[in-house]
């Protein structure tokens, strides 16, 4: 009796501590980014890399796939891509979030899919960064709230710069759901071409979609202003920099640009409710998310 009891005890502990779909997961994506760091410090030509690079990136995305089932939201495809463009830390758009990007077009709308655990982790390896700019909070709550956090879960090349958040009515059913405004840039300063993003927590699903404003977000005198008086003092600040190579300077315009490009965007947060415009984009905002909620 004493060796049956032994050998169910070993079944059940064998079967608490077996690997998860996305400790799975995990496994394979470090195994391949380990696998092509000793490709690169060997020199490897450009085209292995590639190859090493493109193979692996296909591997994860079926893991994906089986792990996320297909995704039901109205105006998405069902199947989508690695959200990962790189497994190299050389290249740019290595570190994005683990998860499918689901989009039918390059410039319409995008969704990508990862689940709670995933992101978790992506959070928590955020956490660890030494460099101010990159390190992220640990809580999902407090990392959607934050213009870092998809600048580098969800773009490669530019960085997002948020106008404002929309009061949202979170769906039934969504445990977080949150609404913003703003655009990806490689520049402070004003952005016409502004994005919906709305982010949905719905048990152990998360959904990040980005859509084109469906109305041209307007230009508001006030806050033009403000960003043009502070682009000519900047501009001023360079140019004496650029007279005396002064680093101090430099400096100096360099903080009057981000000042200006704040102030500007404190501006719009605060202004753009009142514009003819701002119901349309609310709605917008609404429709996606309940579409991402099921509805």
């Amino acid at each position: 009796m004493r060796l049956v009891w032994t050998i169910v005890f070993a079944l059940v502990s064998g079967l608490a501590f077996a690997a998860s779909p996305e400790d799975d997961y995990i496994a394979a994506r470090d195994k391949a980014i380990a696998a092509i760091a000793a490709l690169n410090s060997a020199n490897a030509p450009v085209e292995t890399l590639d190859a090493a690079d493109a193979k692996a990136r296909a591997d994860l995305e079926g893991r994906l796939s089986s792990l996320l089932g297909p995704l039901a939201v109205a105006g998405f495809p069902a199947t989508g891509t690695s959200n990962l463009e790189s497994l190299s830390d050389a290249d740019v758009g290595y570190g994005m979030l683990d998860g499918l990007r689901y989009a039918r077009t390059d410039d319409g709308p995008s969704l990508v899919a990862t689940t709670r655990g995933l992101l978790d982790r992506w959070l928590r390896s955020r956490a660890t960064e030494t460099d101010a700019n990159l390190k992220l909070p640990t809580g999902i709550d407090e990392a959607l709230k934050l213009d870092a956090f998809y600048t580098q879960a969800i773009s490669s090349d530019a960085a997002f710069m948020g106008t404002l958040d929309f009061p949202l009515k979170k769906p039934e059913g969504a445990d977080i759901a949150i609404a913003r405004l703003g655009g990806w840039t490689q520049d402070v300063g004003p952005i016409q071409e502004q994005q919906v993003i709305v982010t949905l927590v719905k048990g152990n699903s998360v959904m990040i979609a980005s859509a084109p404003a469906a109305q041209p977000v307007p230009k508001i005198a006030a806050c033009e202003a403000i960003w043009t008086s502070a682009d000519a003092a900047a501009q001023k600040l360079a140019a004496q920099a650029s007279g005396q190579k002064d680093e101090k300077a430099y400096d100096a315009a360099n903080a009057a640009w981000e000042k200006g490009d704040g102030d500007y965007r404190k501006c719009m947060g605060e202004r753009l409710p009142g514009d003819p415009v701002f119901p349309a984009l609310l709605s917008q905002a609404q429709q996606l998310a309940d579409h991402m909620a099921g509805k």
